[in-house]
């Protein structure tokens, strides 16, 4: 690639840097990623569970008691993504003041699969309050896919807080399930430049620029979740230029920080929509 290829290269960035100067901040809320239900979908289910529920309580009937009950586990099962494949509850230690139960559970969530097994320790206080502590937290996700999970399931251990690990799986399955639909997405519409090493389950994208042989740019998708098990997407460009391109420092420079601003103002899929859509525009590449 000569220097008039890069030269026309670096003006498509600068047109897009001027294109998102142009962008108000109003967009920033215009991302169409939202994975959760939607607030008709919960008001039905909602509307519905309240009608069983008063069955369940005027139905003196132990069958249709327990239909109601799985009902009822399949609507938490369905808002939540969690399914439950395997329970069991083994008594350890009972007394007036103390009951100790092991549990173990397995399931998914969403494509996640993950282990538990934990003690749920029970004390009963003099003024008849019952207080429930989880002790001996053990949390499994076999899949190396998965390894963003692995700080925070450390942490989640320690402190046995299961409420806040079943809420951060949920969102942070959702986001995999994400990054799996987008990137199946491009490489379906783009597949003679988008190119996926780890298949659909992996954390990264490759774009082979149709027009500059040995051009490449690799978009990186991790999903990160803190230790207050808030969970956010983080994605970077990085530049592949061969070596006769003599800018190529300043132009890797420039492009990761020019996708980070689309991102800002676009959102993910539309950010790499427009990368794409630049890549190759002089191939005419059909857009929908």
């Amino acid at each position: 690639m000569n220097n008039n290829d890069f030269q026309v290269y670096e003006e498509k960035i600068q047109s897009l840097e001027e294109e998102i100067k142009m962008l108000t901040e109003e967009y920033e809320s215009s991302q169409h990623e939202s994975m959760a239900y939607s607030d008709r979908e919960i008001m039905e289910t909602m509307k519905s569970f309240k009608s069983k529920s008063k069955q369940y309580e005027s139905s003196p009937d132990l069958k249709t008691q327990l239909d109601l009950l799985e009902f009822d586990l399949s609507f938490i099962m369905k808002l939540t993504g969690i399914w439950l494949t395997h329970y069991s509850r083994k008594p350890v230690e009972k007394s007036e003041t103390k009951t100790i139960q092991k549990y173990r559970v397995s399931g998914n969530c969403q494509s996640v699969p993950f282990q538990l097994e934990f003690q749920l320790v029970e004390e009963n206080q003099s003024n008849k309050n019952v207080t429930a502590v989880v002790t001996d937290l053990n949390i499994i996700i076999e899949s190396a896919e998965y390894s963003d999970l692995s700080n925070f399931v450390s942490r989640v251990e320690e402190s046995g807080n299961l409420l806040l690990f079943f809420k951060s799986l949920s969102y942070f399955s959702e986001w995999c399930e994400h990054r799996k639909r987008t990137l199946s997405y491009f490489k379906t519409k783009y597949p003679e430049v988008v190119v996926l090493p780890e298949g659909l389950s992996g954390d990264y994208m490759i774009l082979r620029s149709t027009q500059l042989p040995g051009f490449e740019l690799m978009i990186v998708w991790k999903i990160n979740v803190d230790k207050e098990g808030k969970v956010t997407p983080a994605l970077d460009l990085l530049s592949k230029i061969p070596n006769s391109v003599m800018e190529a420092d300043k132009f890797a420079s420039d492009s990761s920080h020019c996708f980070r601003s689309l991102l800002h103002v676009l959102g993910i899929q539309a950010s790499i929509e427009t990368l794409i859509t630049s890549l190759c525009k002089d191939k005419r590449v059909p857009v929908d």
